[in-house]
């Protein structure tokens, strides 16, 4: 079902795994509590599923998030020549980091000063929207991060260090739809951070953790993780440092788009005030901590979360006034596709797609390799087969994003 190959759309997805489970739609929809009609307008393409009632259907079918979403690509035969995400689970999940005293290595020096920098550049990579080079460089990487943390330095830096690679992974990977590696990487991520004894590095993984939650559609539990981080890390710092700022208002954000998945806008409109207040006491748009935390970035969340809590009308109408070209190209990429999927969802195609063909332009790798723009492109082509031939803009578009 997961793969390149997959020319179904979500509603379609759905029908497919009730009938493979032997259920019929009044059943599925007792299970949601759901009517009957709402679930048959859903596997029509005719109602559309909000994130948090996705995951309930998804486990009502007893399968992933993913698996309705259409996503990863897992053919490995399709992937893009630099997109390795085998070797990337391989040196995440080497056998031999499990025991010490089973595997002991013998302990070298590791210049912590280079892995570091090479971490930044591979980081400057993430953020300019190059997500297949980053996987390539993230197994050496990985690989880098388990020498510092083998090392044997009683510092804590090298395992700062091996937090924030971890963190890079774990947010790449939830990037491209691979939920559950990105949990295996949050997680070493935390570990490491708290062996450093750096707040601000545990604030940082903690960051990337609620990526994997909210990947793998676990809304109250990224909610959480992020609520907790944000309090303690409000009392472990001083109230005026730049980067205690920047990580607090992107926990604050982070947690804001979670509640808004599992649709709880008043809490959702708190956490984002909240970042607001810290935004504006930092005064300015900075990338400390590659957080692109600032004014206009608590802006383009907000867009965001309205997107979830289905203010489309909203969205269409303030989200194109922000203006994020100071911010990294991953921001603004990612505000372009909330754009063009606001104005699919109201039919908009022509401009939908306009927003997809920019957002391209700027970083092919995040839109060719997003489920949401596959989603959203296969919607359109439902509306418009009789237009989308090669040569269409749309077509075309289908084309380079595999959703045909």
């Amino acid at each position: 079902m997961r793969g390149a190959g997959d020319q179904m759309s979500t509603g379609q997805r759905v029908a497919f795994y009730r009938r493979r489970r032997g259920l019929t739609q009044g059943v599925l929809a007792g299970l949601i509590g759901r009517s009957e009609d709402w679930l048959s307008k859903v596997e029509r393409n005719q109602r559309r599923l909000n994130e948090q009632t996705l995951t309930a259907v998804a486990q009502a079918l007893r399968v992933m998030p993913e698996d309705i979403k259409g996503q990863p690509v897992l053919a490995e035969a399709d992937r893009p020549a630099n997109d390795d995400v085998p070797a990337v689970r391989e040196a995440l999940l080497d056998h031999r980091r499990l025991s010490a005293t089973l595997f002991a290595v013998e302990r070298s020096f590791v210049d912590v000063d280079a892995v570091a920098a090479y971490s930044r550049n591979v980081w400057d990579l993430y953020q300019r929207g190059q997500t297949g080079a980053v996987i390539s460089e993230l197994p050496r990487l990985i690989r880098d991060a388990q020498a510092l943390e083998a090392s044997g330095d009683s510092d804590g830096r090298p395992w700062a260090v091996s937090a924030r690679i971890h963190h890079l992974a774990a947010t790449t990977l939830a990037k491209l739809g691979e939920s559950e590696l990105a949990w295996t990487a949050g997680e070493q991520a935390m570990r490491a951070a708290e062996r450093s004894g750096d707040p601000l590095a545990i604030a940082s993984a903690s960051r990337a953790t609620t990526h994997a939650l909210l990947a793998m559609g676990r809304f109250d539990h990224a909610v959480e993780l992020g609520q907790r981080t944000a309090d303690w890390l409000n009392d472990q710092l001083r109230k005026d440092d730049p980067a205690a700022l920047s990580l607090l208002g992107m926990l604050h954000l982070r947690t804001a788009i979670a509640a808004s998945q599992r649709q709880d806008r008043a809490a959702t409109n708190e956490l984002l005030d909240r970042a607001e207040a810290l935004a504006s006491r930092l005064g300015r748009d900075a990338n400390l901590w590659q957080t692109s935390f600032g004014p206009t970035n608590v802006r383009l969340h907000r867009v965001a979360a309205n997107l979830n809590l289905e203010d489309v009308a909203w969205v269409i109408e303030h989200g194109a006034e922000v203006n994020s070209s100071q911010l990294p190209i991953e921001r603004t990429v990612a505000h372009k596709i909330d754009l063009a999927r606001a104005n699919s969802y109201h039919a908009k195609d022509q401009t939908a797609v306009e927003y997809l063909i920019d957002a391209e332009h700027l970083a092919p790798d995040l839109v060719r390799q997003s489920a949401a723009v596959r989603e959203t492109v296969k919607s359109m082509l439902h509306r418009n087969i009789a237009s989308t031939g090669k040569g269409s803009l749309l077509g075309d578009l289908a084309v380079r994003c595999r959703a045909v």
